[in-house]
C-alpha cells in the first residue's frame, strides 16, 4: 500500500476548509480510511495544528481535531536523529526539512503538500493533493 506523509498545512485546509483545497483533502482522508492509501503524520505537526485550529474554530473544534489525527492517521515520530538529519538538508525552512526526515525515517513513498518549493531537497517524491487525488480517482490500469 502507497504510504504518504501528509504536510501540516494542508491538513490545516481539511479541518479548518480552506476552499478549494479542502475538496481534495477529503477525497484523500476518505482514501485513507478506506484502506486505499495509508496516510501519515509527523508527531511535532500534531500541536501545531492543535494550536491553529483553536485560534481559527475553538477549544473544542481542536481537541475534534486532534482526536481525529490520532485515531486515523499514522503517527510518524521524531526523535534527536530525526531532528539531525533535518538539519542536515538544505531547504529554507527548517519545518519542511522535518517533515522531510520524519518522511524518510518512516519510509514513506511521498509527501504531500501544497508548497512543492519548500521541497525541493526532499529525495521523496512531492505530491500536491490534487495530484494526488489524479492518481487516486484516474483510470484503472489494466
Amino acid at each position: 500500500m502507497t504510504q504518504y506523509l501528509l504536510d501540516t498545512s494542508v491538513l490545516l485546509d481539511l479541518f479548518l476548509n480552506r476552499l478549494p483545497w479542502a475538496a481534495d483533502m477529503a477525497v484523500i482522508w476518505d482514501a485513507h480510511r478506506q484502506g486505499q492509501i495509508k496516510a501519515l503524520v509527523a508527531a511535532f505537526a500534531v500541536p501545531t495544528i492543535f494550536y491553529v485550529v483553536r485560534r481559527h474554530a475553538g477549544m473544542t473544534t481542536a481537541q475534534t481535531v486532534v482526536q481525529a489525527c490520532l485515531s486515523t492517521l499514522e503517527i510518524a515520530p521524531i526523535d534527536q536523529a530525526t531532528l539531525l538529519a533535518a538539519q542536515a538538508f538544505s531547504g529554507p525552512d527548517f519545518e519542511d526539512d522535518l517533515q522531510i526526515a520524519c518522511a524518510v525515517q518512516a519510509g514513506v513513498d511521498a509527501i504531500v503538500t501544497r508548497d512543492p518549493r519548500g521541497f525541493r531537497s526532499s529525495p521523496i517524491p512531492i505530491f500536491t493533493p490534487a495530484d494526488l487525488v489524479a492518481s487516486l480517482t484516474g483510470p484503472p490500469t489494466p
